[in-house]
């Protein structure tokens, strides 16, 4: 009789967590890198990395931040940063019939130390993309096994740019 090895298969969101964090091992930034997966009816349909808008040049090839040398703290003034982030990348990869009802997974890494990023969720340019793309659930990872679900329509319901709020 042949022996089989028992072992625990990853859980699906996990799963495409992991996708998203090799996704964002090809990120240009020098700060942080972020990987983004958006997954509907089980299937992948888009990926995406932080970077710098297509033929311009990435802060990793200039070797500099414009934000980190102004000292802007994260979650403010993204105008000035050179990257297109990893959601935007996915939901610019994909069209609106694939988007609609999807889910995404994001997954943020700080360069400098190789740990997630703590609290990472989309900044509000990301939350108005993935409102209006459709896109019905955000999966965030905190650990390499730990991750929150954020229901998008709880964006639309608690819509904090009514009060100013910065950073995320």
């Amino acid at each position: 009789m042949e022996s089989r090895t028992v072992f625990e298969r990853r859980d699906k969101v996990n799963y495409y967590l992991d996708l998203a964090e090799v996704v964002g091992e090809r990120a240009t930034c020098i700060r942080r890198h972020f990987g983004a997966v958006i997954v509907k009816d089980d299937e992948v349909i888009s990926t995406g990395y932080v970077g710098a808008p297509r033929g311009r040049a990435n802060c990793n090839e200039l070797g500099h931040c414009i934000r980190e040398s102004m000292k802007v703290p994260r979650g403010e003034r993204y105008e000035l940063c050179r990257s297109v982030h990893a959601e935007a990348n996915a939901i610019i990869s994909a069209s609106r019939s694939e988007l609609l009802g999807s889910t995404l997974y994001l997954v943020g890494k700080e360069v400098r130390t190789g740990e997630y990023v703590k609290n990472a969720m989309p900044c509000s340019m990301c939350k108005r993309l993935i409102i209006n793309a459709g896109i019905k659930d955000v999966y965030v990872r905190d650990t390499k096994d730990d991750y929150r679900r954020v229901d998008v329509n709880d964006w639309v319901e608690n819509d904090e740019s009514l009060e100013g709020v910065f950073g995320y």
